[in-house]
């Protein structure tokens, strides 16, 4: 979501980072209702089923960091889409409340700067650095401008 040139992100308060919101895509749900879950989970947006639209995939794959064996392999869905402008209660897992989770519609440029400074959380530094890269290719092709126009129009 993007309003007003500034996306929906969800500000973790403990580490000072911002991510999408989203996570775990659980058993027999797809890429969209995870999308839909984890962003009421997490930021309180109720999104808009018919304005969801594929924006982007990251497939990552990484060798693990203590067993040379063994390598982490996550696939990240990224979609552009409208949601109602009420928020509802969110659902926080223990760690995500630990973090104090915030939705915050921030300032690309903020968001990126925040995640490429960041010293300290157990996270690996793929995970702002992937973030921060799609706001990158977001503001590159205009989408901060342009995405409330074209959901406007398709909703």
């Amino acid at each position: 979501m993007i309003r007003n040139g500034k996306a929906a992100m969800v500000h973790s308060l403990k580490y000072d980072y911002y991510k999408f919101p989203g996570g775990g895509i659980e058993e027999g749900e797809t890429p969209v209702e995870a999308l839909i879950r984890e962003t009421r989970e997490e930021a309180g947006l109720v999104i808009i089923p018919e304005t969801i639209r594929e924006y982007g995939f990251v497939h990552r794959i990484q060798k693990s960091g203590t067993d040379e064996t063994e390598c982490f392999v996550q696939d990240n869905y990224y979609y552009l889409c409208k949601a109602e402008d009420k928020t509802v209660p969110r659902d926080l897992d223990t760690y995500e409340a630990e973090e104090a989770y915030t939705l915050e519609y921030v300032d690309p440029m903020i968001a990126i700067e925040k995640n490429r400074s960041v010293t300290e959380s157990p996270y690996d530094r793929m995970m702002f650095e992937r973030e921060a890269r799609v706001l990158e290719l977001l503001m590159a092709e205009g989408m901060t401008a342009l995405t409330e126009a074209e959901l406007r129009r398709n909703s």
